[in-house]
């Protein structure tokens, strides 16, 4: 979809099998093999699913990476809902689908939104894709979701591809707790504010940039962040996939030497650490400083801690020692 969208646009032709495959030929016997088709069981008919919203995960680049279950219903969709029809068309051509398109993105979408609940209201069942990946990641499809939930209306997920996990899981970094923040901004004061906002953030960062701003986004982060780990990666589940890490201004000096990679990027940075954690005596000192001479001693303490993430008892330790300094 337009931006903010969700999964990276894949500009290059979707692959139809991984590297270690030849392509299919035309005949029938090969089309049934590199298809994937569940031949032992039939193709659902439209009274076998409830009518309703199905949110389908798409390919991120490699074709095979769908579903039989989404291939199922995308078949026998009254309509499928797309970012772009020209890309969805690609993808159902691959696998010898026919069935009516609508677009739906954020230009479109305060116009377009209605005429598809109408279609649910109906009874039909509706299939919404985006170019590439899951649905609704930065994407106006969440506004669906709030409608049918308002009207009472079936919605469902079909899950698949996605490269925000997709990288999560390549980077090697750590997976307990990860944050998507989606596209940085352009600006550069947005930009610094922006990651400056999420420096604490105890968890794993994970973003999506366009190549021709990577390098430019990798120095504000290097300049926010520090020498964190991190990870780029492109061209994923496709023949020429790349993960490639090391320190944020390793990254940046790679990509500096050797010019933009192709394709959208996912970049994966590691949280915080424990030193990084740590805010300095004299910041705390200023906080309570500003803080003691409108609040009680207990409102300053709880309000430092929630600030800083420092321990509530060494806060509250030099509150006190403030507070005898202040009389």
């Amino acid at each position: 979809m337009s931006k903010p969208r969700g999964e990276p646009r894949r500009k290059s032709k979707l692959l139809k099998h991984s590297s270690n495959h030849s392509q299919p030929s035309s005949d029938n016997s090969s089309d049934k093999t590199s298809l994937s088709i569940n031949a032992s069981k039939p193709v659902p008919q439209n009274n076998e699913l409830k009518p309703g919203l199905y949110i389908i995960a798409t390919p991120i680049g490699n074709a095979r990476d769908i579903s039989l279950r989404a291939l199922d219903t995308l078949r026998i969709a009254d309509v499928i809902v797309c970012e772009d029809t020209r890309v969805t068309s690609k993808l159902l051509a691959i696998h010898h689908i026919t069935r009516p398109l609508m677009a739906y993105h954020e230009h479109n979408s305060e116009l377009a939104g209605p005429k598809i609940i109408n279609r649910l209201k109906r009874g039909e069942i509706v299939a919404l894709v985006s170019d590439a990946g899951t649905p609704l990641i930065s994407d106006p499809g969440f506004r669906l979701v709030q409608a049918c939930a308002r009207e009472k209306i079936y919605a469902t997920h079909l899950p698949g591809a996605s490269s925000v996990l997709t990288s999560l899981v390549l980077a090697g970094l750590p997976t307990d707790r990860f944050l998507f923040a989606g596209f940085p901004p352009n600006k550069a004061g947005k930009s610094l504010s922006f990651f400056e906002n999420l420096k604490f953030v105890q968890a794993t960062l994970i973003f999506l940039e366009n190549p021709k701003r990577l390098v430019k986004s990798l120095n504000n982060m290097a300049h926010i962040f520090g020498p964190r780990d991190a990870a780029i990666g492109r061209e994923l589940t496709k023949k020429f996939e790349e993960i490639r890490k090391g320190s944020l201004q390793e990254l940046s000096d790679h990509y500096t030497l050797n010019g933009m990679p192709k394709g959208e990027v996912t970049i994966v940075i590691s949280p915080p650490t424990t030193n990084e954690m740590a805010t300095p005596k004299q910041d705390i000192d200023r906080l309570l400083k500003k803080v003691l001479a409108i609040s009680s001693l207990k409102d300053a303490v709880s309000a430092v801690v929630k600030e800083t993430g420092a321990s509530k008892r060494d806060v509250y330790t030099r509150a006190l020692e403030l507070k005898i300094q202040f009389k």
